[in-house]
């Protein structure tokens, strides 16, 4: 049976203390015409908006066979199931209630509520949905991306449309932002990985080339002699660090 494998504590820093953050992402939307219309050159806004999103899920959908072997039960994927809708929260701005309005734009499309000589407060009025590809968009992107702006993982929609609007409430206590929840409606999602991008490369001079393999030459030593002399891998990263800071610096 294996060991475990000793790890130093720069070895585990290096591994595990560079998280991915949820505060880090960002949402693009292609609108049916009459409603891009509406939004014109505040689309940029309206996505930059967006408080929160969802990244997607799927799972495999499976069948179960129990008789080809005794006393063994087998599972079989045979189709990938996505998630039946996707949540978005908008700020709502104090200018032109940019989120409530488009998405009440877009319903109203679907529902042909905008056809003239039609009365939507007479009683006998019925509702007539358009054509689903007119009222459905392909190009809803949502990306994730780091601090460092190097690694992106974005997730690319297909077939979207809105379901629902939140209800919002508004109230005479403390004032609070207005934010305009909407589900939406997909029928995949696709995933595309930018993966590692390579670090900038930086012209160094001779010099400081030298300089630089000098003190990361000495701070190696000098982590190793502290490691061996005190057994705390810790004070050895920390006395590494320093000898070679100064001895770059010299």
């Amino acid at each position: 049976m294996p060991k475990p494998t000793p790890r130093s504590v720069a070895n585990l820093k290096s591994k595990i203390l560079n998280p991915s953050l949820t505060s880090h992402f960002e949402v693009e939307m292609n609108f049916p015409g009459p409603v891009r219309e509406l939004i014109g050159s505040e689309q940029e806004k309206l996505m930059l908006s967006c408080s929160e999103a969802s990244l997607p899920g799927s799972q495999l959908t499976t069948l179960e066979q129990t008789y080809d072997r005794t006393g063994v039960t087998e599972k079989f994927a045979y189709r990938r199931q996505f998630d039946d809708r996707i949540d978005l929260t908008f700020y709502v701005d104090s200018n032109y209630y940019l989120p409530i309005r488009v998405f009440e734009k877009w319903i109203s499309f679907i529902m042909n509520e905008e056809v003239p000589d039609q009365d939507l407060r007479d009683p006998d009025y019925h509702y007539r949905a358009k054509y689903p590809d007119s009222y459905r968009m392909d190009g809803m992107k949502i990306t994730k991306f780091e601090r460092d702006y190097r690694n992106t993982l974005e997730y690319e929609f297909v077939k979207v449309f809105p379901l629902s609007i939140s209800s919002m409430p508004v109230s005479y206590d403390a004032s609070s932002l207005l934010k305009c929840s909407v589900s939406l409606s997909y029928i995949r999602y696709i995933v595309k990985d930018s993966g590692n991008q390579r670090t900038p490369q930086f012209n160094l001079r001779p010099s400081d080339q030298a300089r630089l393999n000098s003190a990361a030459f000495a701070g190696g030593l000098a982590n190793l002699a502290v490691d061996a002399i005190t057994g705390n891998d810790f004070l050895g990263d920390v006395a590494g660090g320093v000898v070679g800071a100064l001895t770059f610096l010299r």
